[in-house]
């Protein structure tokens, strides 16, 4: 039977184990000093040695003839472990032995003493999967050990472990294995396979498997199946990144603003089952390594790309400014979120590059920093166009808010215009203010009293001057207590770069028809805070 590469070459001495220097020293000393801990704790990423070291860390304790604080590998009880015959040498998964019993049945059997080795060990893998009641109960045994008890605990997510449980473990942290590191070995591997690996594929190898020398060793392993002359573009084939045009395609719609040339790529792609929740990773690992190319001048491993994509990647990353790639970056990963929660993954991830392709239309920060970072760019370069004048239809509100500046700067009986006065005012100068919704919005978190007074409300731009139509008639007085028109012409500023003069429309109150149902000021300004958030008490 075919044994798989990352099992035939486990480490089975500390000195195979690689990377690992500060563990595999301080564990051999330990073992040669007999000052052997009751309890450890083996934490870090996937494939960095963890179980590797905890299995001759239990055969050294045990041998019969230890070598420099190595076990032997010879004797009967090395040889006993190695194939499971020996049953002082337990390992239990808790991803599926995670309950209250089970922890209780290792209790029982733990008081009696070892069969055949010195001492008895239990390996508890994945241990943040125990329950609280199992975390209980094994913290009881931890307490007070029996001397013939070692025990072991293998985590790749040291947080979810109980203080109490680490407080009685001795803590090794298992570093990412280095790509160099993994790049030696897969070589000096192959040659004892008698597999042909190119240096390129090994380096590729090795980024690819992120830090765990398991993952590297099962990628080869694949790759063997291809061809025993294994190349990048092997290793590429075998690992699923080859062809990946999609993901230039997508960034450039991105980078156009092109949402329907997007949308046309993930039609395309959703009909060929393409997975959109991996797709969604991709995008998220593109944009990333787009990140790292702008901000480091020699990336080297911390990017995994094929060498025939770098050069276009670096191009891409170019041409991308900082505040889209990080909008990119945070709309994507709210998006996978989401997309793992829900049904409808097409929908999200077509709504996310919507959002991506129009940041108007989206109303978090990193979008609002894009286009302002576009606008900023715009005005450098003399790119930037003045939108054209409103015509004079433009609506109701328009018209209202020119009615309320002409019966301001005209007298009763208006005056002829002169050739040197400037053209009388008209609704056709007047432009909503685009960025209104934004500022109320920001408002709403900000200064709820203020947004309170702006319920309902329409702003437009003359020059220099800010119009606000809006129904509230107490909107005037109001404004003039506490810096509260000062307050909002500073947002206005912080949004349009412009220290606006204000000018305001309020509606005319209704003739009622007797004063039993004429509105209450104070109940109307109350009303409208406590819809904004705001408690209000009336004294």
């Amino acid at each position: 039977m075919y044994l798989a590469l990352y099992r035939k070459w486990r480490p089975s001495v500390f000195e195979d184990v690689i990377s690992q220097p500060h563990i595999t020293t301080t564990l051999k000393n330990q073992v040669k000093a007999g000052r052997v801990a009751h309890a450890y704790l083996f934490t870090g990423s996937r494939g960095t040695g963890k179980t590797t070291c905890s299995k001759i860390l239990a055969k050294a304790v045990n041998c019969l003839h230890p070598k420099d604080g190595n076990p032997c590998l010879e004797c009967a009880v090395c040889k006993g472990i190695d194939d499971g015959s020996i049953m002082d040498v337990i390992e239990i998964d808790a991803a599926s032995n995670n309950g209250v019993d089970n922890i209780r049945e290792l209790r029982e059997e733990a008081v009696y003493s070892p069969a055949v080795c010195k001492y008895k060990v239990y390996i508890i893998d994945e241990t943040h999967m125990l329950s609280q009641g199992a975390f209980n109960a094994l913290l009881k045994i931890m307490e007070e050990p029996p001397a013939h008890v070692i025990f072991i605990l293998a985590t790749t997510e040291v947080h979810k472990v109980p203080a109490t449980i680490l407080s009685r473990c001795q803590r090794y942290d298992f570093h990412r294995i280095r790509s160099e590191d993994i790049t030696e070995r897969l070589l000096y591997i192959a040659s004892q396979e008698a597999l042909t690996l190119d240096a390129d594929a090994a380096r590729l190898i090795a980024r690819l498997a992120d830090g765990g020398m398991r993952d590297a060793l099962s990628l080869l392993d694949q790759c063997a199946a291809f061809s025993d002359h294994i190349d990048a573009e092997t290793v590429s084939s075998a690992a699923g990144i080859a062809g990946r045009e999609y993901l230039f395609e997508l960034c450039d719609a991105v980078l156009a603003q092109d949402a329907a040339g997007a949308l046309k790529v993930i039609d395309r792609l959703y009909e060929l089952s393409i997975d959109l929740q991996q797709l969604c990773s991709e995008l998220i690992m593109q944009f990333r390594n787009m990140m790292i190319l702008k901000t480091v001048s020699d990336p080297g491993d911390m990017i995994t790309i094929l060498p025939e994509e770098s050069e276009r990647l670096r191009a891409l990353a170019k041409a991308f400014p900082m505040s889209a790639v990080l909008h990119a970056l945070a709309a994507l990963q709210e998006c996978l979120d989401r997309i793992g929660r829900t049904s409808g993954k097409r929908i999200e991830l077509e709504m996310c590059m919507i959002r991506l392709c129009n940041p108007k239309l989206d109303a978090s920060t990193d979008a609002l920093a894009r286009r302002l970072d576009d606008l900023e760019f715009q005005l450098k370069s003399g790119t930037f166009k003045i939108p054209a004048p409103i015509p004079a239809d433009i609506g109701e509100p328009a018209q209202t808010a020119a009615a309320a500046v002409s019966s301001q700067e005209n007298s009763p009986a208006e005056k002829p215009e002169r050739k040197d006065q400037k053209p009388k005012f008209d609704s056709s100068m007047l432009k909503p203010l685009g960025c209104w919704s934004e500022i109320l919005h920001h408002l709403s978190e900000k200064d709820k009293p203020l947004y309170g007074m702006l319920v309902d409300s329409k702003a437009y731009c003359y020059e220099e001057k800010l119009f606000i139509d809006t129904p509230n008639a107490f909107l005037g007085q109001m404004l003039k207590k506490d810096g509260c028109a000062s307050r909002l012409l500073e947002a206005v500023q912080a949004y349009t770069g412009i220290r606006y003069r204000l000018q305001l429309k309020t509606a005319k109150e209704q003739p009622q028809a007797d004063n039993s149902e004429r509105t209450d000021p104070l109940a109307e300004l109350a009303k409208r805070a406590k819809e904004s958030g705001v408690d209000v008490h009336i004294h």
